[in-house]
């Protein structure tokens, strides 16, 4: 089987990289970065009462951290390796008029969605943590929030209930998917393309660089 290629070619002096997430989407981002495992933090994502919702991605991508931190240290406990663990942890949301749009419920649901992003501009918002282990001990930690905007075109009863068919929404916040069949609907989009996907890749190689040390290339 060929090797996957990815932008850090010479992987000596990297350190071993945790995704903690579910997300097919941010897997498959930040597996054109480097290689990484995968665990699946299980984490409520409910905004509280008054939050704003650039908070409430950090808390959210915190809580996801400290979920995976605890899965790594249950799982391997004193056989955990004593090299550097950079564990990344993000939670993306849409934002439409100060509301919450995450993943729907159901069809009508989605539907519902749809129908107030046609022809309007949201905002897509990730929140992303970076927490670095020595062993078992956590060294430091950075969360910080990236913000797209991104402009629908205005949809048709007929063309919306046709994409919600394809079930490409329901696993997704706003119910649409700007890497799939959704991506026909984008207008424009002002900011970082793969924070819409799921991951901030400029602002995460730059945090990784800046604050973290790790040099990919």
């Amino acid at each position: 089987m060929q090797k996957q290629k990815h932008l850090c070619q010479n992987e000596i002096g990297i350190p071993r990289i945790i995704l903690g997430s579910s997300s097919p989407r941010r897997r498959e981002l930040l597996g054109h970065i480097v290689t990484h495992e995968v665990l699946s933090p299980d984490v409520e994502e409910k905004p509280k009462l008054g939050e704003e919702p650039g908070a409430y991605t950090i808390r959210n991508a915190r809580e996801k951290a400290e979920a995976t931190v605890a899965s790594i240290l249950a799982r391997e406990g004193q056989a955990i390796s004593a090299e550097r663990t950079i564990i990344i942890t993000c939670d993306t949301i849409v934002v439409l008029d100060g509301e919450i749009l995450e993943k729907p419920l159901d069809r009508p649901d989605a539907i519902g969605m749809l129908g107030k992003l046609s022809g309007r501009t949201h905002t897509v918002i990730s929140g992303v943590c970076l927490v670095e282990l020595k062993g078992a001990n956590p060294l430091r930690d950075k969360a910080f929030k990236v913000e797209t905007q991104v402009s629908i075109k205005t949809l048709s009863a007929a063309e919306t209930a046709a994409y919600v068919a394809t079930g490409e929404p329901m696993d997704k916040a706003g119910s649409y998917g700007a890497q799939g069949i959704g991506a026909y609907m984008i207008e424009r989009i002002e900011g970082s393309y793969s924070n819409v996907v799921g991951l901030p890749l400029t602002e995460l190689v730059r945090t990784l660089h800046d604050e973290f040390g790790v040099h990919l290339w």
